[in-house]
């Protein structure tokens, strides 16, 4: 079967529902967020040893891509960081909010960074979500707004990380990119653990088990669809498909973290934006396309 735009979206939202539990394993996982995402690299580089060609990958790949790649890389591995700190210094719940204002990033910085025009409908839809991140936030204790900075930054990050993939991947086979772009990650951050990853490096043995699942479930195999559904699908696209990752990841915070402090009427009114912005810009695709061959069939 052809790999279809409507099988790329499938693939993607099955990859931003893995990605839900992340923040899950996150708040699991009793390690720092510098330590934790060093092992959650590292883990996935290792498991991807065996599927690539070590030897061979900067000659296949091109030395220019191959350094252009590792650059991504490290952005992803500052994205990692970001996000798990902002776990830290807020919660769960907080952290995967900050993740849905990903598509206002992208609205504006995808034109920058692949060079394409502003689209008009894009950063209306990006600033749609505003109002709903606003009613999720809002009466949040004062002591976790530096965690929602943090989180806003990760934000930013992949957004950047995202547009760059998409100008840079070309048809490359996203295992390898993956193996690079998190193979460079796990260096970029390895000079960084003794002075910065606090006391415990190594992770106990219930740790081992959700990084195992973080790394092989929620990376290595979601890294693969999200990359392979770039081929078919515009970043600002993907972006607006990850914003459901804290509508998954809230509700399994609820049931699983005992977030519920968090969650007033106002996060459901404001999950209902997300939602709206996500779904509107697919309709509003379809819309634009049927529009566009009517236009292009009639005599």
């Amino acid at each position: 079967m052809a790999y279809s735009e409507q099988r790329a979206y499938l693939e993607l939202h099955l990859a931003v529902f893995l990605w839900g539990f992340t923040a899950i394993l996150g708040d699991l996982i009793q390690l720092s967020a510098l330590n934790l995402v060093w092992w959650r690299v590292f883990l996935t580089s290792l498991s991807l040893v065996f599927f690539v060609r070590i030897g061979k990958i900067v000659r296949e790949v091109g030395l220019r891509r191959f350094l252009l790649l590792a650059g991504i890389g490290t952005i992803v591995a500052l994205h990692w960081v970001t996000f798990y700190g902002s776990i830290k210094l807020a919660n769960a719940s907080i952290a995967l909010v900050c993740m849905a204002t990903t598509s206002l990033f992208s609205s504006i910085l995808e034109p920058l960074i692949v060079k394409r025009p502003f689209v008009w409908y894009e950063l209306l839809l990006g600033v749609f979500i505003l109002p709903g991140i606003w009613l999720i936030v809002d009466g949040v204790d004062a002591g976790m707004n530096i965690g929602i900075l943090v989180g806003l930054l990760s934000a930013a990050l992949v957004s950047v990380f995202t547009s760059l993939n998409k100008k840079y991947i070309g048809s490359s086979d996203p295992l390898r990119i993956t193996f690079i772009e998190l193979g460079a990650a796990t260096l970029f951050l390895a000079p960084f653990l003794y002075s910065l990853g606090g006391d415990k490096f190594w992770p106990s043995p219930l740790d081992w088990v959700y990084l195992l699942v973080l790394a092989l479930l929620c990376t290595t195999l979601t890294f693969f669809l999200s990359l392979r559904a770039l081929h078919k699908l515009s970043a600002f696209a993907s972006n607006l498909t990850v914003n459901l990752e804290p509508v998954y990841g809230i509700f399994l915070a609820y049931f699983l973290l005992d977030d519920a402090q968090e969650l007033s009427p106002n996060f459901y009114w404001g999950t209902a934006l997300i939602l709206v912005a996500v779904f509107g810009y697919t309709a509003a695709m379809r819309l634009l396309r049927r529009r566009r061959s009517k236009l292009l069939i009639q005599p």
